[in-house]
């Protein structure tokens, strides 16, 4: 495929320059590594019907109001008078199976409501990294990957995981990249891909959940490929796509 006819992948570091990307993509991959978008993914892998992805906790009370299961995290901690928060194991639970589930969290749920305005938005996070590449090469689309970050600044272990997917896609000799950060995010996510555990120990939002004895949640979302749901936002919920993923479908 000659370079002019490649889409493009790009690198987004923070919600903050959303605006400056926005118009040339067709496609947004939200990232929020530790740990909302591993949660979101864990969720509808499990068997949660959908995901109501809002920015406030006002907004997540709204929907507990009227019955439906509700999630709230701030800071790394559950919000009081909420069941859980944003951990991965808490939206495994058997019976959330069927059901819909409210969610804000600091950082992932703003991303996506940011992101909300391109054609299709989609969710990524290490552990559906493989089957989320898969489908992205077989959309033929300009791809945007937003990290989340953390209040609004750069983070580490949302840009490794963009640069694997940049890496993979571009390796799929059918995307090319022209923007330093996803340069940046590629050489990065290079580094770390030995050992991201060791990569990632000194990473600020590493501590934080450190210091809440969350390193369970921490060895989960960093380790790759444990799901292939792929969630995709339509009419404001997340909902998993139908796409048959198959391991050699980037060979």
């Amino acid at each position: 495929m000659p370079n002019s006819r490649k889409r493009r992948v790009e690198v987004c570091f923070s919600p903050s320059q959303y605006h400056l990307y926005k118009q040339e993509f067709e496609i947004a991959v939200v990232i929020d590594v530790l740990r909302a978008t591993s949660a979101i993914c864990a969720g509808l892998e499990h068997g949660i019907e959908s995901i109501i992805p809002v920015s406030t906790i006002e907004q997540a009370r709204e929907y507990q109001n009227q019955g439906l299961p509700a999630a709230a995290e701030r800071e790394g901690k559950i919000v009081e008078g909420f069941d859980f928060g944003n951990s991965p194991y808490a939206f495994m639970n058997p019976e959330l199976k069927g059901k819909t589930v409210a969610l804000t969290t600091t950082n992932g749920t703003k991303a996506i409501e940011i992101a909300s305005d391109m054609p299709m938005v989609v969710i990524g996070a290490l552990t559906n990294i493989d089957a989320l590449c898969a489908w992205l090469v077989e959309q033929d689309k300009n791809v945007m990957i937003l990290c989340s970050g953390w209040k609004d600044k750069f983070n580490l272990e949302d840009t490794i995981c963009a640069g694997a997917i940049a890496d993979a896609l571009i390796d799929s000799n059918k995307f090319k990249a022209d923007e330093d950060s996803t340069i940046a995010a590629k050489f990065i996510s290079r580094s770390a891909k030995e050992n991201i555990f060791s990569f990632l120990k000194a990473s600020s939002h590493r501590r934080r959940l450190k210091k809440l004895n969350l390193n369970e949640d921490v060895k989960y979302c960093l380790t790759p490929n444990s799901v292939t749901a792929i969630p995709y936002l339509v009419d404001g919920q997340l909902q998993k796509l139908q796409f048959e993923f198959k391991a050699k479908s980037l060979a």
